[in-house]
């Protein structure tokens, strides 16, 4: 049957916490038996917005990664608690919220820290793709629904529409070591989890715009112009050894274990 699906695409995350809001408007203080009991107030991120810098003044970018709970097919917590977590047939896992109660270990069986403990409730607690609302009509969950940017998208489809659907818009799974399986997927996920290398080419003191710069690596070879400012960047790498070329001269060469910014290079 159709699965339920959430597509997140980092490049359009803002860290306005929209998303975050409406899911506390939506559980604080609103319990929806049989789904989850009321969501504390403090303590929990059933959409956890992770955060991360890269490079180093003045070369730099944040990245922010919507993290709710990955509603995986193969989930580690339903492994670990099959007595008290499941998965609907469309996908969507939950717990059990009498099955739960006192059960902290839960917390500890999700390795994507997405299960928080409700100490009032003596209850594990997360994201539950907002099955009450699905099962009432809604169409989308209130983190979708409330993203300013679209971002957060929403998808039923059925498995072989969503592996289309990956394979053109080339959408990855976060830590697919695990191999969960999960039903959120990233756009733009190597702007939280690959590295880049970026600098300025000047002449004469002058910004040098339209110069010809080459990264090489292992399994990399790339071209680009610099811009107004004489500004260039690669993105998307992974750690390694690169060499840096300038109209054809090389210029540089750098280890990479962090995204670097490698200053300004005279001509």
């Amino acid at each position: 049957m159709k699965q339920r699906y959430l597509v997140i695409d980092v490049a359009l995350c803002h860290d306005c916490n929209n998303c975050f809001i409406a899911c506390k408007d939506e559980h604080v203080m609103n319990n929806w038996p049989p789904y989850t009991e009321a969501q504390p107030r403090h303590g929990h991120r059933w959409m956890n917005i992770q955060r991360k810098e890269r490079g180093q003044y003045p070369r730099i970018d944040v990245a922010y990664l919507p993290m709710p709970c990955q509603h995986c097919e193969n989930a580690p917590c339903i492994a670990a608690h099959p007595d008290c977590i499941s998965r609907r047939d469309d996908g969507i896992v939950l717990i059990d919220i009498e099955k739960a109660k006192g059960k902290k270990e839960l917390v500890d069986s999700c390795p994507f820290g997405a299960i928080y403990w409700n100490e009032d409730a003596g209850v594990a607690q997360k994201c539950t793709m907002c099955a009450h609302l699905l099962d009432n009509g809604w169409e989308i969950p209130r983190c979708a629904h409330s993203c300013p940017t679209g971002a957060i998208q929403f998808y039923t489809l059925e498995p072989s529409e969503m592996e289309k659907k990956v394979a053109d818009e080339k959408l990855e799974r976060y830590l697919p070591g695990y191999n969960a399986d999960a039903h959120v997927y990233y756009k733009n996920l190597f702007r939280y989890e690959k590295l880049f290398i970026a600098g300025g080419v000047i002449r004469d003191n002058e910004c040098l715009e339209d110069a010809e710069v080459t990264l090489t690596g292992e399994e990399v070879k790339a071209s680009q112009k610099t811009n107004y400012f004489g500004d260039f960047k690669f993105d998307n790498l992974e750690p390694g050894e690169y060499s840096i070329a300038v109209n054809g001269d090389e210029v540089k060469r750098v280890y990479l274990d962090t995204s670097l910014n490698v200053g300004t290079i005279s001509v």
